[in-house]
């Protein structure tokens, strides 16, 4: 059998928030407590009051909400306009743009990128395309953090009783990508038990 591309569940993410952004906001709304970790030692990298991108922000809680209760901005971007929106109503501090973060461009440089639970949205060649995006929002010795699988494939779940889809690359291949987009590795866990 010959491959074609990623599934075609792959394209349709952004739809699929977009029309639960109700039960994507109470689904990711309070699992900060998983996720603490790795977002403290991510802020241990951060100038205090620095500024995050938080790429595949949702509806801007946990994350979100987080970095900006620890005095940092933040500058979310999302491609479901529905979670954008809620972002703006609940924390008007943070700049919040409704865009696909495959084609971002903002023409600036942040001290910190993050890509929690949205990386892995994509398929496996637009996560490759991803890294010069990083670097091109990373200012000089920003910390990037990311989610992934653990092993190169695809992998369909289920979301609203829809076909949620993700994909990883290998965990060589990421190292490759960040070292040929001038980062170096400070922690990675795979298969994370928290």
């Amino acid at each position: 059998m010959r491959k074609t591309g990623p599934h075609p569940s792959a394209a349709n993410i952004l739809a699929l928030y977009e029309v639960t952004p109700a039960a994507w906001d109470k689904a990711r709304g309070d699992r900060l407590a998983l996720e603490r970790g790795w977002i403290a030692r991510f802020l241990a990298l951060v100038p205090r009051g620095g500024h995050v991108l938080n790429l595949g922000c949702g509806s801007g809680r946990p994350s979100a909400q987080h970095l900006l209760n620890k005095g940092h901005r933040v500058t979310g971007v999302d491609g479901a306009p529905s979670l954008i929106s809620l972002c703006r109503r609940r924390f008007p501090s943070g700049q919040w743009v409704a865009a696909n973060m495959r084609t971002l461009s903002l023409g600036r440089a942040f001290e910190g990128v993050v890509a929690w639970h949205s990386l892995f949205h994509l398929p496996p060649d637009d996560q490759r395309a991803m890294f010069p995006i990083f670097a091109a929002h990373a200012g000089l010795g920003a910390p990037l953090l990311f989610t992934s699988g653990h092993e190169h494939g695809e992998r369909l779940g289920e979301w609203q009783g829809e076909p949620l889809y993700s994909a990883s690359l290998a965990p060589d291949e990421y190292r490759r990508l960040l070292a040929d987009n001038g980062y170096d590795i400070v922690a990675h866990v795979a298969d994370d038990p928290d």
